[in-house]
């Protein structure tokens, strides 16, 4: 599927951007003075430079791609190199291939006013059909968007049920035993997975009835994965980086610079990502994401207080698994050899010895 995924994004890509520059009259194109240089923020009703960052709420969702990596770790080979540097490689191929979609799109946009006032606010479909000339030819170009957001939905509902999973397995959500159960032939955590497969669908059927309360969920996840990074590195940076100083994947004597201008991103972009698209406000166009956020991290500070004080054991780390060992005396991560003895062709976790 992964394979298919590949190809099927690079073919879409190439055909849509060879479509649109081909059909698009030369009359039509823009200047490359515009694509480069043209900045218009006036129909936000915000300030230029504020209109900039908030626009970057859409960037910054798309790259969220690299959470789907660590949440997959635990059934990939060498995670501690292999993870990060694909989380890395991630936010680098999003940027380039980012780029190379974009910069033939903004030659060939049509009016903005005419994108302004696409139905459900969704001007991409607009766009393809304003360019190809025909309803039948902007569907046909649509049609391979969706095919990749198919598969970007499979590996989200992937890394989520993953991420039940693994939270069932150590006692931190309702009915633990159920959602943590894995199916032994398949070696897949069923359970979870239809949990997780529910919860979407009923995320699908909240856009039905009100567009403001669906987009308050989708866009509050890239503040709680931001977040959710964001924890660990102050803390590590609070704990002067013992227990990352010998890690396989190092950012050497960068490490803090980049922690510290980390840290204080992911604070602005909390209050960021909350901020309304533009102005004025009304109860359809306001950013209900800071509502959701506050309402989940009190639903899930209560529900520790009541139940996983006492039952969330966490996740199960020996010395072995990480490869490391502290010295209790002047507190340093050092590295130690170990020996696995599973077989390179059987390396990886699986998720029955997991349990």
């Amino acid at each position: 599927l992964n394979t298919i995924c590949i190809y099927w994004t690079a073919a879409s890509v190439l055909i849509i951007l060879v479509t649109v520059l081909a059909k698009s009259p030369s009359s039509a194109k823009r200047s490359g003075k515009f694509v480069f240089s043209e900045y218009d923020a006036t129909a936000s009703g915000w300030p230029a430079g504020w209109a900039f960052f908030v626009g970057l709420l859409q960037a910054a969702y798309t790259l969220t791609g690299y959470g789907m990596v660590a949440a997959m770790c635990e059934e990939v080979q060498n995670p501690d190199r292999e993870v990060p540097k694909a989380m890395v490689l991630s936010v680098a191929a999003a940027a380039v291939t980012g780029i190379v979609y974009l910069i033939p799109i903004l030659f060939v946009l049509p009016d903005i006013s005419i994108l302004l006032a696409a139905p459900l606010g969704q001007p991409i479909p607009v766009l393809f059909k304003e360019v190809t000339g025909s309803p039948g030819g902007g569907f046909g170009l649509l049609f391979l968007i969706l095919g990749i957001a198919l598969f970007a939905g499979v590996g989200s509902l992937t890394a989520s049920c993953r991420c039940t999973w693994a939270f069932s397995r150590d006692g931190a959500i309702p009915f633990s035993r159920v959602w943590s159960k894995v199916n032994k032939r398949y070696d897949v955590p069923v359970n979870a997975l239809l949990l997780s497969t529910a919860v979407i669908c009923l995320l699908g059927l909240i856009y039905l009835g009100s567009s403001a309360a669906f987009n308050a969920f989708t866009g509050v996840a890239t503040i709680c994965l931001s977040v959710s990074y964001g924890i660990p590195i102050l803390v590590s940076l609070l704990r002067g980086r013992k227990l990352v100083r010998n890690a396989t994947f190092s950012l050497g004597r960068f490490g803090v610079i980049i922690n510290v201008i980390t840290v204080l991103w992911i604070s602005f972009a909390i209050v960021l990502f909350t901020m309304p698209t533009a102005i004025p406000v009304t109860p359809v166009t306001m950013n209900y994401a800071s509502v959701v956020f506050a309402g989940f991290t009190l639903i899930s500070a209560i529900w520790y207080a009541v139940w996983g004080r006492t039952n969330y054991r966490g996740p199960k780390v020996s010395i072995a698994d990480m490869g490391l060992a502290m010295d209790s005396d002047e507190g340093v991560v050092q590295k130690v050899e170990t020996v696995d003895p599973t077989p390179p062709e059987k390396q990886g976790l699986g998720m029955k010895e997991k349990q």
